[in-house]
């Protein structure tokens, strides 16, 4: 495994509720204690219902938000310290953003765009002009016909392309990808995968890729980290966790994907409930209230991430062990429709 290109230790997000008068009255946990490293070279892939904090994880690794707690360290220093100022830690670390219209300036044309963040850099305008003209032959729009065009005037493919230059134009070694291609058709959704595939390479990036759609993720990443209520359950390898997710959570999440097969068909619920309310999670592990092996241990023993030796698959679960023999009777109870299982 190479070098941790980026750290995050302990980071936990609160945000605070207000009534009409202005006093707190209470909090949503929307992060909590999260902590894993991304490693140069590598595509992180992060997995989860919605509201469980991958989009929340995005913006406090950029410093959009400010942790309630915690750090974000870059190549061993930590962001927003006197080693590493903000605008240098922009500079190296970009976003791509879900909605690919509101992103982008209205007013601005996509060649001013791209190069704006250069020049914000110190770096001339010619060579801002220039640079924002190449990234756009590498994303495929011929600069001649879309370097003075308006956003509206692009189709919502045009549009990420956009976005992916524009993040690529300060040369920076970490680009996060926050549903980046969840609003795209797939026709679309597969050029634009294969162009952040060719554009890794080129430029030798490392993703943060972040995605509901779990075929995507697989396609794309090197590791998955799978989250749920502001906390990771698992994280390991791409074809390991898809192979054999670990965690009760992990294992409903990829038994909802749809399957062309008609011998697949799914005929029971892979997970019952609703989420809990991340103003008032539950005790313990967080997933107890849905999950169909709980016992009196689970509500009261919060779970930290383990994994067993020689294995790179963590997996924050009371009762799994990593041993195929003791998880037999785990993986059968699995596979166990929700009617035959104790909720």
């Amino acid at each position: 495994m190479s070098t941790p290109i980026l750290q995050v230790r302990n980071l936990t997000k609160h945000f605070p509720l207000k009534n009409a008068l202005g006093a707190k009255t209470g909090q949503v946990r929307a992060l909590d204690d999260l902590s894993f490293t991304v490693h140069k070279g590598e595509t992180l892939g992060i997995v989860g219902e919605s509201g469980c904090g991958k989009s929340t994880t995005a913006r406090l690794l950029m410093q959009l938000i400010a942790p309630t707690s915690g750090e974000v360290m870059f190549e061993g220093k930590a962001v927003g310290s006197r080693d590493l100022p903000l605008k240098e830690f922009h500079r190296q670390v970009q976003m791509v953003f879900q909605d690919s219209y509101s992103s982008l300036n209205p007013r601005l044309t996509v060649e001013t765009s791209i190069a704006f963040g250069p020049q914000m850099h110190g770096v001339s305008e010619r060579e801002a002009t220039a640079r924002a003209r190449d990234l756009l032959s590498r994303v495929g729009l011929e600069p001649a016909r879309f370097a003075g065009r308006y956003p509206h005037e692009l189709s919502g493919g045009q549009r990420q392309r956009v976005n992916i230059a524009r993040a690529l134009a300060l040369q920076p070694r970490v680009v996060i990808l926050d549903e980046a291609v969840s609003a795209l058709d797939k026709s679309v959704e597969a050029q634009v995968l294969n162009l952040l595939l060719d554009l890794k390479e080129a430029f030798d990036l490392t993703y943060l890729f972040i995605s509901h759609d779990l075929n995507v993720v697989r396609y794309i990443s090197d590791r998955v980290m799978v989250m749920y209520l502001g906390q990771t359950v698992e994280l390991g390898q791409t074809e390991a966790i898809f192979a054999n997710p670990l965690h009760p959570y992990s294992q409903a999440l990829l038994a909802s994907m749809p399957s062309m097969d008609p011998d697949h068909r799914t005929e029971a619920p892979p997970i019952a409930g609703d989420p809990p309310n991340p103003i008032n999670p539950p005790s313990g592990c967080r997933f107890h209230t849905r999950c169909k092996f709980v016992q009196a241990a689970c509500s009261a023993n919060a779970q930290q991430l383990f994994a067993s030796k020689g294995f790179e698959h963590h997996v924050a679960c009371e009762f799994f062990e990593l041993n195929a023999n003791k998880n037999k009777v785990f993986k059968e109870k699995a596979n166990q429709p929700l009617a035959e299982t104790a909720l």
